[in-house]
């Protein structure tokens, strides 16, 4: 083979190398921005979520200290958001999220609480039913933040 062909073919495969280095390391850093998008994007549906399930269940617990009935239209409302982490979430986060509700369902079933009351049950984790679910949230989206 002549020199100038050996010359020319190294050349090419050179560029042809070089090419596919550069293409494969500009795919790899696409996927890499992609999936790091993806994580950014369910953490914070995660955390949405976490604060609308929180913001209405601290509502309804409120009005089960001061009424008997609740509005069926209300749990259900708690119960979407629940049937939407069995989708999302671990079923650890699930199982503090039930919790909840089944406290809340069980306030709107006991008498009416005044304000004097409370103080008798500030003392135990009864006031703070969310405690344990937040708890759960926060492991969760802890765990996903580092992957």
């Amino acid at each position: 083979m002549d020199a100038a062909y050996l010359s020319a073919l190294a050349a090419l495969a050179g560029s042809v190398t070089g090419g596919l280095t550069s293409l494969v390391a500009s795919w790899l850093t696409q996927h890499e921005q992609f999936r790091a998008q993806q994580l950014v994007h369910e953490i914070s549906r995660r955390e949405d979520l976490y604060k609308d399930f929180i913001q209405g269940a601290s509502k309804l617990y409120t009005d089960a200290f001061e009424h008997d009935k609740a509005e069926v239209s209300k749990l259900v409302n708690l119960y979407a958001l629940i049937s939407r982490m069995r989708v999302l979430s671990s079923p650890a986060v699930i199982e503090h999220a039930d919790r909840v509700a089944r406290v809340i369902i069980e306030t709107y079933l006991a008498p009416n609480k005044t304000f004097g009351d409370v103080r008798e049950v500030l003392d135990n984790d009864a006031m703070n039913p969310l405690r344990e679910f937040s708890n759960a949230c926060r492991d969760e989206l802890r765990k996903h933040r580092s992957l």
